[in-house]
């Protein structure tokens, strides 16, 4: 075994056990209400077309308790702006719309009805050979905008050939992420790939995902990137507190599993938005122009339930 693969094998020990105390302390929960919103606003020198992917994906729909918009209006004159509704491809609710000269105002407070319980994983769960998936499932183990699986398939097949496959392959490549990346706000790019992830060594949690998402495909482990709504449920508060959030889905054993090389535990709350191949498939908001962001808050956080029938 390489050097590297001995370091990497004491680095995913450490972490698996942080990892399983962070799971049996929690998978105990109960069920919870969540608030999820926005107010964000963007500035456009004349009219723009858009698409908005800011709300609860359709599979929550079922969850939603209560809610306020969601709501577009002009920022010159506060006039509402009216959106077509359609799914895309990978079944992600979308808004269109065009951006009036000025700019536009986005918003949207609703509460949704959680289990309360964290993600939930099989560690039994195994590859599936790539002969065998089903044909919907093949297009996540190809490259793609952010995820060059030819470029780095000899990285990753040197790092996680010789750990067992499945589940456990999967979490090692997460381990391997975390502790290959550092976190920082700062060196936030929006055109870094998951290569220049594991070169520069430094990103936000869509670098993180990209670069776990391209490692499992060059492990023919098909992923898929999506993002959402994340706050600091059953964790102590982050510095860098969650609002808005970039995971990823690993297919194994018949069905997906949801991981994330960021925080690299079990985690409590999400509330999807989207899922596609990666960033570039489900912007929160995509204009075909330019645009200044003005205004971005991001509320998600537990709340309590406003009466008994609510908290059933």
């Amino acid at each position: 075994m390489r050097p590297c693969c001995l370091y990497l094998q004491h680095a995913a020990q450490e972490l698996n056990q942080a990892t399983d105390v962070a799971f049996s302390s929690s998978k105990g929960g109960s069920a919870m209400h969540i608030r999820v919103g926005y107010r964000i606003e963007i500035v456009t020198a004349q009219p723009t077309p858009a698409i908005l992917l800011l709300d609860p994906h359709p599979s929550r729909d079922a969850d939603l308790v209560q809610e306020r918009g969601p709501s577009i209006s002009a920022l010159s004159t506060g006039a509402p702006i009216i959106a077509s509704h359609y799914t895309d491809g990978f079944g992600n609710r979308c808004r269109r719309l065009e951006v009036p000269a000025g700019g536009a105002a986005f918003s949207h407070d609703a509460v949704v009805r959680d289990p309360g319980v964290p993600d939930q994983w099989d560690k039994a769960a195994q590859e599936i050979w790539p002969a065998d998936l089903p044909p919907d499932v093949l297009q996540y183990t190809l490259s793609s905008r952010y995820c060059e699986v030819d470029e780095l398939s000899g990285a990753a097949w040197s790092l996680f050939g010789n750990f067992a496959p499945g589940w456990n392959r999967v979490q090692q490549i997460c381990n391997f992420v975390n502790a290959q990346i550092r976190f920082d706000y700062q060196f936030a790019r929006n055109t870094r790939t998951a290569m220049q992830a594991m070169n520069e060594r430094v990103g936000v949690c869509r670098d993180f995902t990209h670069l776990a998402i391209a490692l499992c495909r060059c492990m023919n482990i098909p992923a898929r990137y999506c993002n959402g709504f994340l706050g600091d449920i059953g964790v102590p508060p982050d510095p860098a507190p969650m609002d808005y959030n970039a995971w990823f889905e690993a297919y194994l054993g018949g069905r997906w599993y949801t991981f994330d090389a960021r925080h690299n535990v079990p985690r409590i709350g999400r509330v999807l938005v989207a899922r596609g191949r990666d960033a570039a498939d489900i912007p929160m908001i995509h204009t075909f122009g330019p645009h200044i962001l003005q205004e971005f808050e991001i509320i998600t956080e537990e709340i309590l339930p406003t009466s008994a029938a609510d908290a059933a």
